[in-house]
């Protein structure tokens, strides 16, 4: 479909989410051909097969097949050892998979294609512990466990860059040219392809039944920030997984490539911000109104997000570069800290009565979102069970906030944190923690290989 055509207009079925009864009658008069089956990996990308549809409904209730790897790997796919997953010594075998049935999604800017969701389990029936959708899942219970239920609304910033992915490929991602040039930051008015692109974007994102809120232009040139409204965890982080992909396919469309990096660029910093609230039987338990004193479950919850985030960081900043985005007075965290409508807080206080709820400002765009909201219920429940100490908020520039614990340096000095600690550890577990401080080795012994440019230019140019 060129991207000049416009989608179809929504029917009933366009409205996201469908049951299996919906999903098999749209096969069967083949107007979805194709089901794209996947598993959410460790970067948070849906990894898996394209199937045939009739193929898929035919087996949707048994168990199919994917190899272990897709859960032990690097950002390049790369068969890495040292995981007690899966390996050489293991054989690199097959996990089970099992559709989610509730994830089942249209994605009418793909014509004919549905995306479902599946959760890895091994052979015994067990769920794989250190797959991203059981461990959010895991958190989600031990909430629930205490009384609570969480409700979340994600925003995350990316950059759009002029040529296809190939096109920066090939330059050796040199000299890559932002699709405007300027800061347009709640502009409302865009440059023809930019505007092209946004209205596209809205279009297959309401159609495909992604709860968008709002796209807007942010303060780098190229730079967009998509809000998605709130609502349940773990149908967001699946939404999530299909906006990705709608986005990258309709950029590539128009020969723009999309880049979810925290730091994609020297100054400039892409966050995600996980906005959220705890609810129980009476309502949201974080209910607020200026001048009244917080209530105990928010100031539990922020003490522990204080406390537990920083052993935590691995989850919500897994790469070398996410550790580039947080430069004092560029809107990204420095310090855990926490304020009342402060957007240079790792933690922010936002909203009043019913809606007030935190903003966390910690993970980047590279955040896989499972992850990132795993370390945030774990730290939470962590600040319920355990009570640590609340600090005062932050009541001036939160980057001079010197009494506050500094963000992490690197992913070295993150991973020296996280691996062992006692707070990582009885939140995720000794097989979890093992597995993603492995990651994160894997992360830093790649980049420290890597002769970069910027080396090269000082090497050469004014050595």
């Amino acid at each position: 479909m060129s991207h000049d055509e416009p989608l179809t207009e929504p029917g009933p079925w366009h409205a996201g989410t469908v049951s299996p009864a919906v999903l098999r009658e749209y096969i069967e008069r083949g107007e979805i051909t194709t089901v794209r089956f996947a598993v959410p990996d460790m970067q948070g990308r849906p990894k898996g097969k394209i199937l045939n549809a009739p193929v898929f409904v035919e087996r949707m209730n048994s168990e199919g097949e994917m190899c272990a790897y897709v859960l032990a790997t690097d950002i390049n796919m790369t068969p890495l050892d040292g995981f007690d997953l899966t390996g050489w010594q293991q054989g690199y075998g097959d996990l089970g998979v099992k559709a989610d049935l509730s994830s089942m999604r249209l994605l009418p800017h793909q014509p004919g294609a549905a995306l479902v969701i599946g959760d890895a389990f091994h052979h015994n029936g067990t769920p794989v512990e250190v797959a991203p959708r059981h461990m959010l899942r895991n958190q989600l219970e031990r909430l629930a466990d205490i009384g609570y239920h969480v409700a979340v609304g994600t925003e995350v910033e990316f950059l759009l860059y002029q040529g296809s992915p190939q096109d920066a490929h090939q330059a050796g991602y040199q000299s890559l040219r932002p699709t405007w040039a300027h800061n347009l930051d709640y502009a409302l008015q865009h440059p023809p392809e930019a505007a092209d692109f946004f209205h596209h974007l809205h279009e297959a994102l309401c159609h495909a039944g992604i709860p968008v809120e709002a796209i807007k232009t942010e303060g780098a040139a190229g730079q967009v920030e998509v809000t998605f409204v709130y609502g349940d965890v773990m149908a967001a982080c699946d939404a999530y997984t299909a906006f990705r992909l709608i986005v990258q396919d309709l950029a590539a469309r128009r020969s723009l490539t999309p880049a979810f990096m925290a730091a994609p660029s020297t100054g400039v910093s892409s966050g995600m911000h996980l906005h959220l609230s705890l609810w129980s039987a009476h309502g949201n338990a974080f209910t607020y109104h200026r001048g009244e004193d917080l209530p105990p479950v928010m100031e539990r919850a922020i003490a522990g997000l204080l406390s537990g985030m920083p052993h935590l960081a691995p989850l919500y900043a897994p790469t070398t570069n996410s550790y580039k985005r947080y430069v004092p007075h560029t809107f990204a965290p420095t310090r855990y800290t926490w304020g009342f409508d402060n957007r240079g807080c790792a933690i922010r206080i936002t909203g009043v009565g019913e809606s007030a709820h935190l903003e966390i400002r910690l993970p980047g765009a590279d955040a896989n979102p499972y992850l990132a909201l795993t370390a945030a219920r774990a730290a939470i429940v962590h600040g319920i069970q355990d009570r640590p100490d609340l600090p005062p908020p932050c009541e001036g520039d939160p980057y001079t906030a010197t009494d506050a614990a500094p963000v992490p340096a690197d992913l070295a000095e993150a991973v020296a944190d996280f691996d062992g600690h006692k707070i990582a550890h009885d939140a995720l577990g000794e097989t979890v923690l093992r597995h993603y401080s492995r990651a994160a080795q894997a992360e830093i012994a790649w980049q420290r290989a890597q002769v970069t440019d910027v080396e090269r230019e000082r090497g050469l140019g004014r050595a």
